[in-house]
C-alpha cells in the first residue's frame, strides 16, 4: 500500500527510479511566439524559455524515464530525449505538468540536439487548438519561444529555426512507463506506479473501491486506461485526424491524445489516408487508429501482469470494443447536434452517413458541417448537391431527429458556408510568411478562427 499526498508534488512522491534531474538548454534568444492565455496560469511566460524552477516546485527538470514499441518493434533506449518535466501545478484539485520539447539534450537523446524546429512548435500549437475545439481530449500548448538557433533537418528545408514548447497535459506517464518496469523485471515499482496513476489522474474511479485491495486497485486501472483509450480513439476518429506515430511511449495513461509530429487532419473521407511521409505500410492511418490504440493497450496489459499475473487482463480487453462504439455514437450525433433515438435508427444513420462519405469520397468536415442540426434539408442548395450524391437514405433518416441543443444550431458560426479546418496545405500557407519574411498575422488570425467556435461542439 503506498501513500500519497494530494497537497505536494506527485512526481516527487513516485521517487528517482522513475527519472533523471537535467539540464535546460541556453539559448541565445527567447522570443516568445505564443501563450495560451485560456490556461490562465500567472506567471512570467519568460520563465518557459529560462526554465528558472517556479516557486515551491521542482528544483530541477527531470527526464522521465520509459521504453515502448516504435511501429511494432520494441526499443528499450528511449525516454525523454528533448524534453522533460519543468514543473507540476494544481488548478481545481487537479495536477497537471508542464513538460517541455525542444528544452536540450538528456541522457535519451541518442545523439541527437534536443532540439525543436520553430515549424514544429508552431504545427503543435495548431493541432492542440482545433483538437480542444473539436471535443478531443488533448494535451493544451502552453507556449513555445522561438530560441535563435539554426537547426538541420532531413524533413525541413535547413538550415531551420529553433523553439522551445511547453505543455499543459495531465501527465506523461505512457504506456511506456510500464513496458519499461515490466522489461527491467521491477514488480513493486508496477505496483507502486498504478497506485501513483489511480491518485493522480483517476481519483474519483480510486473513491469507489477498497484501495487497499492491490488485485482491485490494478483490474479497475486497467480498466480505467481501457476505458479513457477507448473514449480518446472515437473522439480521434469523429475529428477526421490522424495522430501518425501512435506508438505505445505516445499513448497516455491518462486517455489524453500528445505529442504531435507528422499529424494531419484528413481531407477527403479515406480510411487509409496516412500522416507520415515514413509510415509506408500504413500502421497508423486513419481507419486502423482504433486498431492501434487496442494494440497499445494489450502490450500495457501484458506489462501489469508482470506483477499481477492472475489480472483478468485479456477479458478487459474484450471490453474496448463496446466502449469505442459507444464512444463512437456519442460523439457522431456530438458534431451532428442531434439527440440520439437509442434505437437501431441510431445505427443505420452512422452507417449510412459515412457511406455516403466514402462512396463520393466527401469532404470530412465539410459534411459535418453540413449536417449539423440537419442544416442540410433547410439549405436549398446543400439539399441539392447531396441529392446528387444519392443520399436520399441518409436524408430520410435525417429528419426523424430532433436538434440538441438549439443555441448551438444558431451559433454563428453555422451561418457561413465553409468549416474552419486545417489540412496540410492550408498549415503551409500559414508557415510561409512566417518562414519567407517572419510575419505572423495569417497564424494569428486562424488561432482567433479556431477558438471563435471553441463552444459550438463541447
Amino acid at each position: 500500500m503506498f501513500l500519497w499526498n494530494t497537497s505536494s508534488l506527485p512526481i516527487l512522491q513516485l521517487g528517482s527510479e522513475f527519472y533523471d534531474p537535467v539540464e535546460a538548454a541556453t539559448f541565445p534568444q527567447k522570443k516568445l511566439r505564443y501563450w495560451n492565455s485560456d490556461i490562465q496560469l500567472k506567471v512570467d511566460p519568460q520563465l518557459f524559455a529560462a526554465f528558472t524552477p517556479l516557486p515551491n516546485n521542482l528544483p530541477q527538470p527531470l527526464a522521465l524515464r520509459y521504453h515502448g514499441h516504435q511501429f511494432q518493434h520494441y526499443n528499450p533506449h528511449l525516454g525523454d530525449g528533448r524534453g522533460f518535466l519543468f514543473a507540476q501545478i494544481q488548478q481545481n484539485n487537479q495536477w497537471y505538468d508542464l513538460g517541455t520539447k525542444g528544452s536540450g539534450p538528456t541522457p535519451y537523446s541518442r545523439g541527437g540536439d534536443g532540439r525543436l524546429t520553430l515549424k514544429g512548435a508552431f504545427r503543435e500549437s495548431l493541432a492542440t487548438e482545433l483538437l480542444q475545439t473539436l471535443g478531443v481530449k488533448t494535451s493544451k500548448t502552453l507556449c513555445f519561444f522561438e530560441t535563435g538557433e539554426n537547426l538541420v533537418r532531413n524533413d525541413e528545408p535547413s538550415p531551420t529555426r529553433s523553439a522551445v514548447l511547453t505543455r499543459f497535459s495531465l501527465g506523461h506517464i505512457r504506456i511506456g512507463t510500464f513496458q519499461r518496469l515490466a522489461f527491467l523485471q521491477q514488480k513493486e515499482n508496477i505496483k507502486k506506479l498504478i497506485s501513483y496513476c489511480m491518485h493522480f489522474y483517476y481519483p474519483s474511479e480510486l473513491a469507489k473501491i477498497d484501495a487497499e485491495d492491490d488485485n482491485l486497485l490494478a483490474a479497475r486501472f486497467l480498466y480505467n486506461v481501457i476505458e479513457s483509450n477507448a473514449k480518446l480513439a472515437a473522439q480521434v476518429m469523429m475529428s477526421g485526424f490522424v495522430h501518425g506515430v501512435l506508438n505505445t511511449d505516445n499513448i497516455s495513461i491518462a486517455g489524453e491524445l500528445f505529442d504531435y509530429g507528422p499529424y494531419r487532419f484528413m481531407p477527403e473521407y479515406d480510411p487509409n489516408f496516412t500522416a507520415a511521409y515514413f509510415d509506408e505500410q500504413g500502421l497508423y492511418c486513419f481507419g486502423r487508429q482504433p486498431a492501434s490504440f487496442l494494440w497499445a493497450l494489450h502490450q500495457l496489459a501484458a506489462s501489469l501482469k508482470q506483477a499481477y499475473p492472475d489480472l483478468p487482463a485479456e477479458e478487459m480487453l474484450q471490453g474496448f470494443s463496446e466502449s469505442f462504439q459507444t464512444a463512437i455514437h456519442e460523439n457522431f450525433f456530438r458534431r451532428l447536434n442531434l439527440k440520439p433515438l437509442h434505437t437501431d435508427e441510431d445505427n443505420k444513420l452512422l452507417a449510412t452517413f459515412f457511406d455516403l462519405l466514402e462512396k463520393n469520397n466527401l469532404k470530412f468536415e465539410q459534411t459535418f458541417f453540413d449536417f449539423h442540426s440537419k442544416k442540410v434539408l433547410n439549405t436549398a442548395s446543400l439539399l441539392s448537391f447531396y441529392e446528387a450524391k444519392s443520399a436520399a437514405d441518409v436524408l430520410k433518416l435525417l429528419e426523424k431527429y430532433e436538434i440538441a441543443d438549439q443555441a448551438k444550431a444558431q451559433s454563428p458560426y453555422f451561418q457561413s458556408e465553409k468549416p474552419t479546418t486545417l489540412l496540410i496545405d492550408e498549415i503551409e500557407s500559414l508557415w510561409k510568411p512566417i518562414a519567407s519574411h517572419d510575419d505572423w498575422s495569417l497564424y494569428e488570425q486562424k488561432l482567433q478562427s479556431i477558438r471563435g467556435f471553441r463552444n459550438a461542439y463541447t
